[in-house]
């Protein structure tokens, strides 16, 4: 059985549970929790991690009130930091005021769970109620053939479901989902190589993570032409952060199932000070959050955009700094990033600065989910100096006179095929096709035409089909997603001028006359 036969399988048991009052948010979470320890009883990874008592096997074999009461029980004292294991793997309570020496010494030699386990099931309960819909549950999962004859395909399967929870949603593990096909064009395009870091800082369930990884292991054999079996590249390469509890827990299943460490990978605000924590990256890969941040950041070292209330411009500003010499990114970011005046500007004019900003792709409406606000990539590689690294940019149009996008018709590989061949083999953009003119989708403008433009780099010249394409959506979902996009792109441009206006020192009022 192949793992979308599978995830079909287990998609369809949503439909049973929702009487549970259960959503599909909580359905995935609630899959991590299952799936994570049959895939422990799978890999023969009980021993040592998880105690006697509270494994696959002790909750498939319960039934009725029970099996869910355990379930209970093994989420609260998986999750909890206090839990204690002794050498045998029983699980142990701390010693009373009246124990004895022996006990004492007992429980002094015991261990706690590994950090993996207790951060998958951080503050873990479970959202069924229905001691039946838990065992039609763990039946399902445990009827299944995991494994095909060739590879595992576990972790094919969990990125599956969070792809389906995504579409089914329009929100994808709480935050806007990333299309897998883009996170695949932008893999190839900036070709992840062997013993490089690879950071995102808004890593999400870690789609661009997890395509690095399937795309290096690709071209060495998973790992094993590398010195070490690809040891570096599974504990140290892949850096991270995730904002969303729920998120981050789902990040760290994904890695998991991958068979790929997370210590680099944390739970926290990547505009905060602990933002500074992921280090240098030779390669970032993100799609960061779009809109109202709740606040300006509290980083001091993103001057640029320290008063920016919104979350699209200081993570551009970290993902500048945050590069290596040579390093190069390539990050998703709303057209107000490409136009916007005041510290956007200020951005840009850094961003081309510190940076060789060579490629923009402009991404068409209606491929994202959650929203239908206008979407671009940018392309740049860090300079080793600060000043005048970007001499011309290349800009590739791929949203006007493009047909509609949203369910019905998504994003393919095929839709991206004439981009990939303007921006040509090089990872820095040193390969570029030729300038198509006022009437292709591939232009190029030199640093000097963009200033005339007073550093907007929001520039198109073909004729956008957008409104056209908007009448004929027929979705609902699809309907309000473009509606959505209007409202969020107006908001943006609303607190853009707001950011403006905060900025202009108030003028003194003229002394009243005697």
């Amino acid at each position: 059985m192949n793992a979308n036969t599978i995830v079909q399988k287990l998609w369809r048991l949503c439909a049973v549970l929702r009487k549970d009052g259960i959503t599909y948010q909580q359905y995935v979470t609630e899959l991590t929790y299952l799936l994570f320890l049959k895939m422990m009883a799978e890999r023969n990874r009980e021993t040592g991690s998880l105690p006697k008592g509270l494994r696959w096997e002790n909750l498939r074999a319960a039934s009725g009130l029970p099996q869910l009461e355990l379930y209970r029980h093994m989420l609260v004292t998986l999750g909890a930091t206090s839990t204690r294991i002794g050498k045998d793997d029983e699980l142990l309570t701390p010693p009373g005021e009246n124990a004895s020496a022996d006990d004492r010494k007992r429980y002094a030699d015991t261990r706690t769970l590994p950090v993996m386990v207790q951060a998958i099931f951080d503050n873990a309960s479970t959202f069924i109620r229905e001691p039946q819909n838990l065992a039609t549950l763990v039946s399902a999962i445990d009827d299944l053939d995991w494994f095909s004859d060739e590879r595992d395909q576990f972790g094919d399967l969990y990125e599956g479901l969070l792809q389906k929870n995504a579409e089914e949603t329009k929100r994808g593990a709480g935050q806007y989902f990333t299309p897998r096909v883009l996170i695949d064009v932008l893999v190839r395009l900036m070709q992840p190589q062997p013993g490089e870091i690879i950071q995102d800082p808004a890593a999400g369930t870690g789609g661009f993570l997890i395509a690095s990884d399937r795309y290096m292991k690709a071209r060495t054999d998973e790992y094993f032409d590398l010195a070490d079996s690809g040891a570096w590249q599974k504990k140290n390469a892949f850096h991270g952060m995730e904002n969303v509890p729920g998120t981050h827990r789902l990040l760290l299943m994904n890695l998991y199932l991958h068979d790929l460490d997370s210590d680099h990978v944390d739970l926290g605000d990547t505009l905060s000070d602990k933002g500074k924590g992921l280090g240098k990256a030779d390669l970032i890969l993100t799609n960061p959050p779009f809109g109202p941040a709740g606040g300006a950041p509290t980083r001091d070292d993103l001057t640029v955009t320290a008063s920016v209330s919104s979350y699209q411009l200081p993570f551009v500003e970290h993902c500048i700094r945050s590069l290596k010499p040579g390093g190069r990114a390539a990050i998703v970011v709303p057209d107000n990033v490409l136009f916007e005046d005041g510290r956007g500007k200020a951005l840009r004019q850094m961003m081309m600065d510190w940076c060789d900003l060579h490629t923009i792709l402009r991404l068409p409406t209606g491929i994202f989910y959650a929203q239908g606000v206008k979407t671009n990539v940018i392309f740049l590689t860090r300079g080793k100096k600060e000043t005048a690294n970007t001499s011309e940019v290349w800009i590739y149009d791929l949203r006007a006179q493009m047909p509609k996008f949203g369910k019905t018709n998504q994003l393919t590989d095929a839709h991206f095929e004439g981009f990939e061949t303007a921006f040509g083999a090089n990872a820095l953009g040193h390969e570029r096709g030729p300038d198509e003119g006022e009437d292709g989708r591939w232009r190029c403008f030199t640093r000097e035409e963009i200033a005339t433009r007073g550093d907007n780099l929001d520039i198109s010249w073909l004729r956008e089909a957008e409104e056209e394409a908007e009448e004929g959506l027929i979705e609902p979902e699809d309907i309000a997603a473009a509606i959505l996009g209007h409202l969020q792109a107006a908001m943006v441009e609303i607190e853009a001028l707001s950011a403006e206006m905060e900025e202009v020192a108030p003028v003194d009022a003229p002394e009243a006359a005697q």
